[in-house]
C-alpha cells in the first residue's frame, strides 16, 4: 500500500492520537512494531496518517498500549479502513484545501461551536453575501474559482440538516452583523436569512454586543468541532496565512474555557434573535 501524499487534517489526527496512546504507556515505535508484527516504518506511517488501518488492527494496537477508555477506542474505530468519499472531494483540487478540511471536520463532529468576530458563519452565508466576500480579494479570485468557492460554501450548510442532526452553538460579534458586505440590501438578505436559520431546534446563535467590551480571543475566527470521544476534538483558527489547528489535550482545554467565558458575555437567544432583527430593520 503506497502512503498518502497528502493525509487530511482528520486522518493527521488520528494517526496522532495513535502516536499519542503509544507514547502514554512509553513503548517505542519499534517495540510497538514488534508486538504488532510489523516495521518501524508502518508505525511511523500511521501515526503520520500516511497509512490507515483496519479496525481489527487499531483495536489491537489499542490492547498493546493497554488503552482503558472505550469510548475513545470506539471513535477511533470510525475513524479506520478505507476513507470514503465526501462531498467535498469533489471540490479538491480546485479550490484551496482549507475548505475541504473544514467540511469534512464539520461533517464527521458531534457537534459545532463556533466565534465569528469579523464575518458571519460560513455555513449560514447567502450566495450573495459569500460572492460579494470573495469579490474582495486582492488580487482577484478567476470567476470560475470564486462560482465553486460559492457553491462548496453553500453545501456545507447541509450538516445541520444530516441525520441525525448535531447541535451547533455560534457566537457572532455585533461588529460582524453590522458590516454591510455587498450593500444594504444584500446585508438585509443575509440578516433575514441568519434570523430564519436561528430557529432550528439544533440551531443557538449568540450575538456579543459591542457593550460588553473585551472578551477572550476578540478578532479570531474559530472553529471548535467536537467528536464522540472529546480526546479527538479539533480546533480550527484562520489566520492570513491559513487555517491553523489545535488537537493537544491542553489547548482543546483551553479553547473550551475561552469558549465558555465568551458566551458568559454573550445575550441570550432571544436577545440575539431581537438584535439581528433591528439591525435587519434599520438597513
Amino acid at each position: 500500500m503506497a502512503p498518502r501524499q497528502a493525509p487530511t487534517v482528520r486522518q493527521r489526527r488520528f494517526g496522532t492520537e495513535l502516536r499519542r496512546l503509544r507514547e502514554a504507556t512509553g513503548m517505542s515505535a519499534p517495540k510497538a512494531a514488534e508486538l504488532l508484527g510489523t516495521d518501524r516504518t508502518t508505525i511511523s506511517n500511521m501515526e503520520a496518517g500516511r497509512f490507515g488501518i483496519s479496525e481489527e488492527r487499531l483495536r489491537r494496537l489499542a490492547s498493546i498500549y493497554e488503552c482503558v477508555d472505550p469510548t475513545l477506542v470506539d471513535a477511533l474505530a470510525t475513524m479506520t479502513g478505507g476513507r470514503k468519499a465526501g462531498w467535498w472531494d469533489e471540490y479538491r483540487g480546485k479550490i484551496p484545501p482549507d475548505f475541504l478540511e473544514v467540511s469534512e471536520l464539520e461533517h464527521h463532529a458531534s457537534s459545532l461551536r463556533t466565534l465569528q468576530t469579523a464575518h458571519l458563519p460560513g455555513m449560514f452565508q447567502t450566495e450573495d453575501h459569500a460572492r460579494a466576500l470573495f469579490d474582495l480579494f486582492i488580487p482577484a479570485l478567476p470567476r470560475l474559482e470564486i462560482e465553486l468557492r460559492i457553491a462548496q460554501r453553500l453545501a456545507r450548510h447541509q450538516v445541520l440538516t444530516n441525520t441525525p442532526v448535531i447541535p451547533y452553538k455560534g457566537l457572532i460579534h455585533e461588529s460582524a452583523l453590522r458590516m454591510q458586505v455587498g450593500g444594504r440590501h444584500v446585508a438585509k438578505a443575509q440578516l433575514k436569512h441568519l434570523l430564519k436559520e436561528s430557529e432550528r431546534d439544533n440551531v443557538t446563535l449568540l450575538v456579543i454586543p459591542f457593550s460588553i467590551g473585551g472578551f477572550p480571543m476578540a478578532g479570531d475566527s474559530v472553529l471548535y468541532a467536537a467528536a464522540h470521544s472529546h480526546h479527538l476534538d479539533t480546533v480550527q483558527v484562520d489566520s492570513p496565512i491559513g487555517a491553523v489547528y489545535f488537537d493537544s489535550p491542553t489547548q482543546l482545554t483551553n479553547f473550551r474555557r475561552r469558549l465558555d467565558a465568551v458566551e458568559q458575555v454573550a445575550l441570550n437567544p432571544t436577545q440575539s434573535q431581537d438584535v439581528i432583527l433591528t439591525i435587519a430593520n434599520d438597513l
